[in-house]
């Protein structure tokens, strides 16, 4: 399924150079649900990702709800190995 335009815009931000750090993390779960993800809770804040045989697990940013570089940089790495990144 194509990502609308609000996934697409979040797909652009966590591709940005230099990396971002005000991309919020409830919009990047929005958006990997929305590219077929399967997601699940997993001990404290971690998040366990499945997208296209792609394996991760993530950590919930809290208490802001934004997510920092160092993470960011770590989604962008994952949708790459699972085969997305922003069209041109």
């Amino acid at each position: 399924m194509a990502p609308g335009k609000k996934h697409r815009t979040t797909l652009a931000k966590i591709f940005e150079e230099p990396t971002r750090s005000d991309v919020r993390w409830a919009d990047i779960e929005s958006l990997l649900k929305s590219l077929g993800a399967e997601l699940g809770e997993g001990r404290g804040s971690r998040v366990r990702v499945a997208l296209e045989g792609t394996r991760a697990v993530f950590h919930r940013p809290h208490p802001r709800p934004v997510t920092d570089r160092g993470a960011l940089r770590s989604v962008r790495r994952f949708l790459i190995s699972a085969g997305f990144e922003p069209k041109e």
